[in-house]
């Protein structure tokens, strides 16, 4: 892995999700000290998909950007005209709370057993 090939792909990842050169620098920041999630990182810059190997109680980045979707659906659901998909925002933000997840994985676990979107009646 070359350090500036992956510092590279952060700064552009962030620019396509709409974030400033402190989100960057701290997410290499975090990144850089969890070995594992850093690999499943790398695994998905080289190839476009994910090894789903970094987990946290369980979960893995996939899991967290599913849980974001439904986070997503939601937000439609009220009409906040500000949401649009950006894939490159999800796909970073899972990995960012991916690494948040590391230092306190109870608060995340709990919040994705119950927090979902609006797919179901008297949500709202």
């Amino acid at each position: 892995m070359k350090e500036q090939s992956v510092m590279e792909f952060i700064g552009n990842l962030c620019a396509y999700a709409g974030e400033g050169e402190n989100f960057a620098r701290e997410f290499w920041e975090k990144l850089q000290a969890d070995e594992e999630i850093l690999q499943e990182f790398v695994y998905y810059m080289e190839h476009g998909n994910f090894a789903c190997k970094a987990k946290v109680e369980g979960y893995t980045v996939i899991d967290i950007m599913i849980w974001q979707m439904d986070h997503f659906k939601a937000r439609l659901d009220r009409d906040n005209s500000g949401t649009r998909q950006n894939g490159d925002r999800m796909l970073l933000l899972a990995f960012n709370t991916l690494l948040d997840m590391r230092k306190n994985p109870h608060e995340y676990t709990q919040k994705m057993q119950s927090e979902t979107g609006t797919d179901y009646p008297d949500k709202y």
